[in-house]
């Protein structure tokens, strides 16, 4: 069996088209689940639980079938992006199937300034929370304040900050909310449309605000009735949690807004189960309202091997995350009539699937002085052979690159990608001598300006199929062969994420976002901005707002002055030239180092399931199949035996 992973643009452009506007004079239809509901007085009639104007959604091949669970596996600690790609992206608006617009969401409309600096969007009348209270302008305002409260977000998504500080946003109508930012920002609909615009729209305040202080003047006796709590603060964090961290999912009381809502929370029960929103406000042409299956299940698992063991026996429907590894192609071909699946493609295709990111805000004053050396970081860059990565850990399915755009990427340059990318050992010996590290110990390890051997320790989690810890295993041994020692360290994800955030740590092996045109948008690897800036995390704390963090050196200002012509105009052309300009000074800089490039990768899917995109994009924070398809997929049953 082979696979073409060699295009992604245009992506799909039959791909679950959405379309705002007045549905035609038909009733509406729902699940059976739920008329037996609404027939036995526990649920209002579905034309009571829609908005005035729903959004309709064309199917990719048919009408769906009522019905049916969609079963999938998860691991232990981090793995919470399991759920989220799969039924927690519902954003104020979204990207066209082919990736080149924004279109209506949960927003039904909205309007620009002719500066780009106000955004005004129209919400949907009588839509509703999954528990049927009315979901408002109210909402986004109660985000807004806790965004705004320094006790419970003191740091600013970069989404909603610019250099004169947080966005401002006001209620102008019960259904009406507007954005302002203090300068231009040309760039803010597409990264609403993105996983990390989820925040406005999260917050239910019906439910939220009961935990909060300034709306509950008595919640301190909701804080001693929760053990994990200390005083309210810590109650609202519990409660409140981010949608991209585990407390969001181990909530099963919070309203949503997501097709489906979990039931219990993740990581406390082997088998994780969500069941559908009976107020969804999505409907086919037809006036069915979606999604179409009744519920999802997710079975906790210890490892990446249980969930391949799963899938031969025919226990997951439709999965990428994990399984989806080259190595794995062969035995899943080989048990694809056991397990009665077939295959699709994911498109992902980063600016590099593996990399290495080295902290240049090190708490440790020796090795941080070492690290932002650019001598270092090329040396490291040279010390590596990623053919060889390329060839053993991912069985030729990549290509070895530095951190820059895909081939496919309408501004592809040969250059970037292979920047310091020669496998040159003796160079990486002569750079390292010659930025002082020329003294060894006795077992040949090179000894930092303080005497003592210069270690680094990466920290590794086995995640997406990647293999991050056998990358770390041949990291180690070409960095012993030119005196470095380097310590590979394996937790779950979640442990290193907080470990990275913090800069509590040397170096990680991760991935970077900015393959295609997500560099606009997410340019974390090319400039220290957003949350997940595990290179710089110091600086990307002062890049949001200059009194947190670390301020960086001026090569490092720079690249936030050059991003600001990304970001502080509309105009295409000037944005791609300040894009082209910061990628090339990125590049250039090896503020992170790239080693292999996805051509993509693949995922399994039972023959039952229908209207699933094949191939499915994905990159950077384009958290998918979420925004797409995954309401309409239905499981039809004619191919099963």
């Amino acid at each position: 069996m082979s696979l073409d992973f060699g295009h992604l643009r245009p992506l799909v452009t039959a791909l679950c088209l959405t379309a705002a506007g007045t549905l035609p004079a038909w009733a509406y239809q729902e699940a059976p689940a739920l008329a037996e509901k609404v027939a036995a007085g526990e649920l209002p009639p579905v034309e009571e639980r829609m908005p005035d104007e729903p959004m309709v959604m064309e199917t990719l091949d048919s009408i769906g079938e009522y019905g049916g669970t969609l079963r999938r596996a998860i691991l232990g600690g981090g793995d919470q992006h399991n759920i989220l790609r799969q039924i927690g992206t519902e954003l104020l608006v979204r990207w066209s199937p082919d990736w080149s617009e924004v279109k209506p969401n949960i927003a039904k409309s909205w309007t620009v300034s002719d500066d780009a600096t106000t955004y005004t969007f129209e919400l949907r009348p009588g839509m509703r929370w999954s528990d049927g209270e009315p979901f408002t302008a109210d909402d986004i305002m109660f985000w807004y304040e806790v965004f705004l409260d320094e006790r419970l977000t003191p740091s600013k998504h970069a989404n909603f900050v610019d250099a004169g500080g947080p966005v401002q946003v006001t209620k102008l109508g019960d259904y009406t909310v507007e954005f302002k930012f203090n300068e231009p920002n040309g760039l803010f609909l597409q990264a609403l449309a993105y996983g990390f615009g989820y925040p406005p729209v999260v917050y239910p305040k019906h439910y939220l605000s009961q935990f909060h202080i300034d709306h509950n003047p008595d919640v301190q006796a909701l804080v001693d009735a929760e053990p994990a709590a200390t005083d309210w603060v810590s109650l609202f964090n519990l409660k409140a949690g981010p949608m991209h961290t585990p407390l969001f999912w181990q909530n099963p009381d919070r309203p949503t807004l997501h097709p489906w809502k979990v039931k219990n929370a993740y990581g406390s029960v082997d088998r994780v189960v969500a069941e559908r929103n009976p107020y969804f406000w999505k409907v086919d042409e037809e006036g069915n309202q979606l999604p179409y299956i009744d519920g999802l299940t997710w079975d906790q698992v210890e490892d990446a091997e249980t969930i391949l063991l799963k899938a031969f026996n025919g226990e997951i429907d439709y999965m990428a995350r994990h399984i989806g590894r080259p190595v794995n192609l062969a035995a899943l071909t080989d048990n694809k009539d056991r397990g009665q699946y077939g295959f699709f493609q994911v498109g992902d295709i980063p600016g590099s699937q593996t990399a290495l990111l080295l902290n240049l805000n090190n708490p440790d004053p020796v090795k941080n002085e070492i690290v932002n050396m650019f001598e270092f970081r090329q040396a490291l860059s040279h010390a590596v052979d990623r053919q060889e990565i390329n060839d053993l850990v991912y069985l030729g399915a990549g290509r070895p690159v530095q951190t820059a755009p895909h081939p496919n990427a309408p501004f592809y340059n040969e250059e970037w990608a292979t920047r310091y990318t020669e496998f040159d050992p003796d160079l990486a010996n002569e750079l390292l001598d010659g930025i002082g590290l020329d003294q060894r110990d006795a077992d040949g390890f090179r000894l930092g300006p303080d005497g003592n051997r210069f270690t680094l320790v990466f920290l590794v989690a086995d995640v997406f199929g990647w293999q991050y810890p056998d990358v770390g295993e041949l990291l180690q041994g070409y960095a012993k062969d030119v005196g470095l020692d380097f310590q590979i360290r394996a937790s779950d994800r979640s442990r290193l994420q907080e470990i990275a955030s913090a800069a509590e740590h040397d170096a990680y092996i991760w991935n970077c976002p900015g393959g295609l045109v997500d560099a606009y948008v997410n340019p974390f690897c090319y400039l220290p901005r957003g949350g997940a800036v595990y290179w710089a995390p110091k600086w990307a704390d002062w890049g949001t707002d200059p009194n947190t963090g670390i301020e960086p050196p001026e090569h490092i200002k720079e690249l936030f002055e050059i991003y600001r012509g990304v970001t502080s105009t509309s105009e295409p052309a000037a944005q791609e030239a300040a894009l082209l300009e910061l990628i090339e000074k990125a590049n250039s800089q090896l503020l992170t180092i790239g080693l292999i490039q996805s051509n993509g990768a693949f995922g399994i899917v039972r023959n039952n399931v229908r209207n699933y995109v094949d191939p499915m994009p994905i990159a950077g924070q384009l958290w998918t199949p979420a925004p797409y398809t995954s309401q309409v997929y239905f499981e039809g049953g004619a191919n099963l035996p």
